[in-house]
C-alpha cells in the first residue's frame, strides 16, 4: 500500500536522511557522514573553505578541518574518489557497485578526449613509482587553458575511469595515483555484481541519503543515463532497489510518485534542526529542481555568472534554520574578519524572524574558520542594523 506523506513531513524525513535532523547526525564524525550521504560533491572553489569541508561542517558544526581530510583521505583509505552525482568522495566500500560506470568507460573509449597511446607507459610508471601525482608523471597541461591537458594527464584520469588507478588521498589539492590492486582491499576487487545488481545497490544509497525522492532525484544523484536509467526502473519496479513507493502531498505531474526508505517510514523524524550555511554544492540541495520542490527554494550558482549579472552573489549559501531555507549569505574572508558581501532574507521569511538565525550562523562559521569578527556590507538597511546589534 502505497504511503502519502505531509510535505512537511516529507522535509523532515529528508532533512533527517540528510544529517541535519536529529543528534543522531553527528555520531561517528565526518567518517560517518560521509556513509550517511553516499556521496559528497568535490569543486576546487574555496571561500570559507573547499565544498567538501562545508557539508562536513553543516551537519557536525566546528568540527576539527584535519578531522574531515582524514575521513575522505586517510591512510589506509577509508573514501575513493569517483563520477557519481559529480566529481565525489565515495566510501570504499562501495568500489564495487561503480563496476557499472567503469565498464562503460572502457567500452566507450573515449571521454572529454581521445585516450592517448602513452596510457600503457603512464600505467607502467604508477606500477612502478606509484603512489603518485600528475607532476611526478610529467605535468597536467600542455599550457593553454585549463582543458588542454597533456597526453599524461589524460591518460592518468582516463586509468582511474576505468578502474585500474584510483585516488585516495590528496596532497595540497592534487590528486594521489596508485593502482586499485595496491590501494583497494582485494575482497572488494573481488566482487564483481553485474550492471543491474550494481545500478540496484547504488539506487538504495541514493534513497536512504536523499530520504524522500522521485525517480528523477535518483537519476540526478547517480548520473544515470540510457540503459542504466532504464535498470533503475527495473529496481524500483521490482522491490530491488530496497525502497518504498509513496505519494507526497503537493507533489505532482512527474514528481507525483516517490521513493523512501522503508526504515526512515518507519520512526517519525523528529529532533532538534541544525541552523548553518550551506555549501552550493551541498546534497541537500545540488538538484535545483528537487530544492524548488521541497524547499520553495530557487538555487543557483553564480560563480560562473558574469559579476554584473549575479543576483546573490559568486558562491551564496543557503541558509538552513528551522528545516527551512530562510536566505543566503555570499561570504568572503579578509583576515581574521569573515565578510557577508551580501545577505537576503527569502520572499515569505519576516526578516526580524531571521536576524537570530542568520547571526547564528555566521557566529559559527566565523569561529571556525577562524575569524574572530563579522562584517555585513550589504543587506536591507534594517536587517543590516539589527545584524549588527545581535553579532557583537
Amino acid at each position: 500500500m502505497t504511503v502519502t506523506l505531509p510535505a512537511d513531513e516529507a522535509r523532515r524525513i529528508i532533512l533527517r536522511a540528510q544529517g541535519l535532523l536529529g543528534a543522531d547526525a553527528r555520531r561517528g564524525g565526518a567518517s560517518a557522514a560521509l556513509r550517511r550521504l553516499g556521496a559528497v560533491q568535490l569543486d576546487t572553489i574555496s571561500v570559507l573553505a573547499r565544498s567538501h569541508e562545508l557539508v562536513a561542517y553543516a551537519r557536525l558544526g566546528a568540527v576539527g578541518r584535519r578531522q574531515v581530510e582524514q575521513a575522505y583521505w586517510d591512510v589506509p583509505p577509508r573514501a575513493f574518489e569517483y563520477w557519481c552525482h559529480a566529481a565525489c568522495i565515495l566510501p570504499l566500500d562501495d568500489w564495487p557497485l561503480y563496476a557499472f560506470r567503469r565498464r562503460a568507460f572502457r567500452e566507450r573509449k573515449y571521454r572529454w578526449h581521445e585516450v592517448p597511446p602513452v596510457v600503457d607507459k603512464v600505467l607502467e610508471q604508477v606500477r612502478e613509482s606509484g603512489p603518485v601525482t600528475t607532476t611526478d608523471l610529467g605535468g597536467a597541461k600542455n599550457g593553454g587553458p585549463w582543458w588542454d591537458w597533456s597526453d599524461t594527464k589524460i591518460a592518468i584520469e582516463w586509468l582511474l575511469d576505468t578502474g585500474e588507478v584510483v585516488c585516495t588521498r590528496r596532497v595540497g589539492w592534487r590528486r594521489v595515483y596508485d593502482l586499485a590492486e595496491r590501494a583497494v582491499p582485494a575482497a572488494l576487487l573481488a566482487e564483481d555484481p553485474t550492471d543491474a545488481e550494481c545500478v540496484a545497490r547504488l539506487a538504495r544509497t541514493a534513497g536512504r541519503a536523499l530520504g524522500v525522492a522521485t525517480r528523477a532525484d535518483l537519476v540526478d544523484f547517480l548520473r544515470l543515463t540510457g540503459p542504466h536509467a532504464a535498470l533503475l526502473d527495473a529496481a524500483l519496479a521490482d522491490g530491488a532497489a530496497g525502497l518504498a513507493e509513496v505519494r507526497v502531498e503537493g507533489w505532482t505531474g512527474r514528481s507525483a510518485v516517490a521513493w523512501a526508505d522503508p526504515a526512515a517510514l518507519a520512526a517519525p523524524a523528529r529532533g532538534r534542526h541544525r541552523t548553518t550555511l550551506l555549501s552550493p554544492f551541498d546534497s541537500l540541495v545540488w538538484d535545483r529542481a528537487r530544492t524548488a520542490r521541497v524547499f520553495g527554494f530557487n538555487h543557483r550558482l553564480e560563480a560562473y555568472v558574469p559579476k554584473d549579472k549575479r543576483v546573490h552573489g559568486y558562491f551564496a549559501m543557503p541558509v538552513l534554520s528551522g528545516g527551512r531555507l530562510i536566505g543566503r549569505v555570499d561570504p568572503a574572508r579578509e583576515g581574521s574578519t569573515l565578510v557577508a558581501r551580501q545577505i537576503g532574507v527569502e520572499p515569505g521569511i519576516d526578516p526580524r524572524r531571521a536576524v537570530e538565525p542568520l547571526a547564528e550562523a555566521l557566529r559559527e562559521a566565523a569561529g571556525w574558520v577562524g575569524c574572530d569578527a563579522v562584517r555585513v556590507e550589504r543587506a536591507e538597511p534594517a536587517l543590516r542594523q539589527a545584524l549588527a546589534a545581535a553579532i557583537p
